[in-house]
């Protein structure tokens, strides 16, 4: 081959990036979620609320609080995490790069749609979601169109919106739906607007000679750097994810203080609930059973459909883990953005007489 001459990127990568998250997904999610959506239906329930973890209220803070919400929550998601490590990993190792740019990599409208049509599917919660985010803008995918890309996995899973519809009813469904696409669409444009440097994370230290030298994609070659990737990744984000979980697992009852008919549809709460629902952290689809839960106790719908909009899409520990792949001005937007649409979500729920 001439030295001059770009290598040519090998296909059993790709095929095995594809089997990976074909597999993965079916086995974490698809399957699970088909089954559980039966639950829904037959039960009108998909289980207790992570919040309180089956009591009235959250407990008090301390270390035991903060070790049972981070079991409670590891065994949930760990598979998926797993997989979004896995995929993170393989994306900047066994993808060619130039497919990323050419599909994610223009700060367009069309990104911002790709992104959010790629997400349907994966369905992940925004800390597993995490690692795929910074793969991708390792391979130079654009600002908003990776964030719409992210909030799309929670905002725009296709399984929550079933779940929710048989738990809370299609018009809480419909409501989230309506608000999911106007976050995934305005803030993934809003984020590619302000993209006026690129901010993309150094690439491996090798990757300059993946254009011409052979080598470069021996598959013992390929399989050391998939390896480092991965480990590099989860020992980057795994510690700083683990600690916050803990924090906010202990401070659940300063965060959730009054879990009863005190909470009405006042802008404080409303305003309160869209706050706390940015930061705290859940697994996929944990909010149904918390929003159900609430409803039961007589909150407000106004507070308790902000806090179905905001509780899924980012959290803490999510931001902390994409701190290193998007610019401070762009993180703030995002979650501001998110606090926002909580905020319009419980106007309209109370102007569309969601309580009566």
């Amino acid at each position: 081959m001439n030295p001059s001459s770009p290598a040519r990127h090998p296909a059993w990568g790709i095929a095995l990036v594809a089997l990976i998250a074909l597999a993965g997904l079916f086995y974490v999610k698809w399957s699970p979620y088909y089954d559980r959506a039966f639950t829904a239906a037959q039960t009108h329930s998909i289980g207790a609320s992570i919040l309180t973890g089956g009591q009235d209220a959250p407990p008090a803070p301390s270390l035991h609080a903060a070790l049972d919400y981070a079991k409670a929550y590891g065994l949930a998601i760990w598979k998926a995490l797993l997989l979004g490590l896995l995929l993170g990993s393989a994306i900047q190792t066994l993808l060619p790069p130039r497919w990323i740019e050419r599909w994610l990599g223009r700060p367009g409208a069309s990104g911002v749609v790709t992104g959010g049509l790629l997400s349907i599917p994966s369905m992940m919660c925004t800390c597993c979601a995490a690692p795929v985010i910074t793969g991708l803008r390792h391979c130079r995918a654009a600002p908003g169109n990776t964030a719409a890309y992210w909030l799309g996995n929670t905002m725009l899973n296709p399984a929550t919106l079933v779940f929710m519809g048989f738990v809370l009813g299609w018009h809480w469904a419909g409501l989230r739906l309506a608000l999911g696409l106007a976050m995934v669409l305005g803030l993934g444009w809003a984020l590619n607007r302000m993209n006026k440097t690129d901010c993309t994370p150094a690439g491996d230290t090798d990757a300059a000679t993946a254009g011409t030298d052979p080598a470069f994609f021996l598959p013992g070659r390929v399989l050391r750097r998939w390896a480092r990737a991965f480990a590099g990744m989860a020992l980057r984000l795994l510690p700083e994810y683990l600690i916050l979980v803990l924090l906010l697992g202990a401070a659940r009852a300063w965060l959730f203080p009054v879990l009863d008919f005190s909470i009405d549809n006042s802008l404080l709460w409303i305003v309160g609930a869209a706050l706390v629902g940015t930061l705290f952290v859940i697994p996929t689809a944990g909010e149904v059973p918390i929003v159900q839960a609430l409803l039961a106790l007589g909150v407000g719908v106004g507070p308790a459909a902000a806090l179905l909009v905001t509780l899924p899409p980012v959290s803490l520990p999510s931001l902390a883990m994409v701190s290193r792949s998007f610019r401070r001005a762009e993180l703030a937007v995002l979650a501001l953005g998110v606090a926002g649409m909580g905020v319009l979500a419980g106007g309209l729920a109370i102007a569309l007489g969601f309580g009566a």
